[in-house]
């Protein structure tokens, strides 16, 4: 029994999300091995050789796969999958792209959001946007697996002295083309890989407001600025931003949600932080539920003060 994890990088190196996943992939049983699709990507090949717990590293290079096309890459899966038994990918928004594809292609049932592997066969998923834990069993030959960062500590990024293996890589079918890609660059650390999150809400009103309160908040912890899906919405934030059910998952040490009434939808995207911190007026507000320090209070008088404590 062999687990096949679908790397995400960017030709240089390999991307965090990818070590969950080994550590997922490491949990089913057997050898794991990772899947490098790419162009010019052999110093992304090279740093998935050092990954603990990984054997074996396929290296697949095209021009095809230079973006991580979903049609391209998963072909190229499907060309290797009935080697392995489990193929797993991070439930990211690129392993989501191409993990359907693969299921359908291959004729399986996919099991989406795992954030535990109970056996070879038995999954742990959140439903009813993480209000219930389903227990899910898979009989198929080879199970797809997408599986949630926030539920598996990443495997270590060095100590692993893995082989290169070098395949074929399929041709490009032509299906899709890259155009081009607007980047956000910014200094702080990417949501989803942030120790700190600082997230507001609709309540603070305008983007303005959302930049003059939060950031200086943000700076001073180190932190990522993340926001509801409500204040996305309103257009105080961009969409890269959004932290929820249809945004993205999160689990820093430190979450601050500053007039964030708490949706569904934004809990289950952000309750299993280490330590959630709330600041509203509300009282009755849902993100007190599962606050460990709550404090009821005008964010914008509460916020510009503790960035004062701060120092």
């Amino acid at each position: 029994m062999t687990s096949l994890v679908i790397a995400e990088h960017d030709n240089q190196s390999i991307k965090g999300a990818t070590l969950n996943a080994v550590t997922a992939a490491a949990a089913a049983g057997g050898e794991v091995h990772v899947l490098v699709a790419g162009h010019n990507a052999s110093g992304a090949a090279q740093s998935a050789t050092k990954i603990a717990g990984v054997t074996k590293v396929l290296y697949a290079e095209a021009p095809g796969f230079e973006h991580g096309l979903a049609e391209n890459l998963a072909a190229q899966v499907i060309t290797i999958a009935g080697s392995y038994s489990h193929l797993v990918f991070p439930a990211t928004a690129a392993g989501k792209n191409v993990a359907p594809r693969v299921a359908a292609l291959l004729d399986v049932a996919q099991v989406s959001d795992v954030t535990r592997v109970v056996s070879s066969d038995t999954f742990e998923r959140p439903i009813y946007a993480g209000n219930a834990i389903a227990t899910v069993q898979s009989l198929d030959t080879v199970k797809v697996l997408t599986v949630r960062t926030t539920g598996f500590d990443p495997a270590a990024a060095t100590g692993g002295s893995a082989v290169i293996e070098t395949i074929n890589a399929v041709a490009d079918n032509g299906s899709s083309s890259f155009l081009g890609s607007e980047i956000a660059k910014t200094d702080r650390p990417e949501l989803t890989a942030a120790k700190v999150i600082v997230s507001g809400g609709r309540a603070l009103g305008s983007n303005d407001k959302f930049t003059e309160v939060l950031t200086p908040l943000a700076d001073r912890l180190g932190a990522a600025l993340g926001a509801s899906r409500a204040a996305v919405d309103a257009g105080y934030a961009p969409n890269d931003w959004q932290v929820g059910q249809t945004g993205k998952i999160v689990a820093p040490q430190l979450y601050i949600a500053a007039g964030i009434s708490g949706a569904i939808q934004h809990l289950a995207g952000m309750k299993d932080s280490k330590v959630i911190v709330a600041i509203n007026k509300d009282p009755e507000a849902p993100i007190f539920s599962v606050a460990d320090y709550g404090l009821e209070a005008d964010l914008f008088t509460a916020v510009p003060e503790l960035v004062k404590a701060l120092g």
